[in-house]
């Protein structure tokens, strides 16, 4: 696939992946469990990165790209096993926040 994936491309990657095992996608409970160990696991990676806990010598060598990139697998997969254009969901939210938020921050400045 080409460098520029839309949220299209990488829904439809991920299903081409997927589909291709018995097993298919798993129940939806299943992969918020998932993503929930994929967030406390990007956690973990920021607070070694952030926070005040370094890593123990016998750990793992991860980033926090991956982790983030582990996120948007089963995000994916979750969104295609509910039948969700995961770029209509984006746009959804934007307008949310467009029209509940436009005035809840400070804008920059925009002639500097």
């Amino acid at each position: 696939m080409a460098d520029n994936k839309t949220l299209k491309d990488i829904q439809g990657e991920v299903h081409e992946y997927i589909s291709q095992f018995k097993e298919g996608y798993f129940s939806p409970l299943s992969m918020l469990a998932r993503m929930t160990e994929e967030v406390g696991e990007l956690s973990r990676e920021v607070n070694h990165r952030f926070g005040e806990k370094p890593k123990k010598a016998t750990e793992e060598e991860n980033s926090i790209e991956l982790e983030l990139g582990d996120i948007l697998f089963i995000t994916a997969c979750f969104a295609n096993s509910l039948g969700i254009d995961l770029t209509e969901a984006h746009d959804k939210v934007m307008h949310k926040f467009r029209t509940r938020d436009a005035n809840r921050w400070t804008k920059r400045d925009t002639e500097s």
